[in-house]
């Protein structure tokens, strides 16, 4: 998916997870999560990627490996490949973030 967002470039975004991860697979988009959204719906998720996010617009908040987060509009996060996780958009507006997904 291709990020259209003045200030993000797609060659930046890459070239900055390939030089942190040498010979990484780089996978990075934009996300919209509605009003009242929990992802996944029940329990939690994972993957085999590192996960970094950037929030553009509204807050989330949820748990990553058994801890809870609440991060808003300006802030980043991290989440380790395999780490168990979800979140939830409790605002009345759409979340609007993006992400890598980077797998080393």
């Amino acid at each position: 998916m291709k990020i259209e967002r003045p200030g993000i470039s797609e060659e930046i975004v890459q070239m900055l997870f390939q030089n942190q991860f040498s010979g990484a697979e780089v996978e990075f988009g934009f996300v919209s999560i509605p009003a009242g959204e929990r992802l996944p719906v029940e329990g939690t998720t994972s993957h085999e990627e590192h996960e970094y996010s950037f929030i553009i617009k509204g807050a989330l908040s949820g748990e990553s490996g058994g801890k809870t987060f609440d991060i808003k509009a300006g802030e980043a996060s991290y989440i380790p490949a395999g780490e168990a996780h979800w979140c939830v958009n409790e605002g009345d507006s759409p979340v609007e973030l993006v992400y890598a997904l980077v797998k080393s």
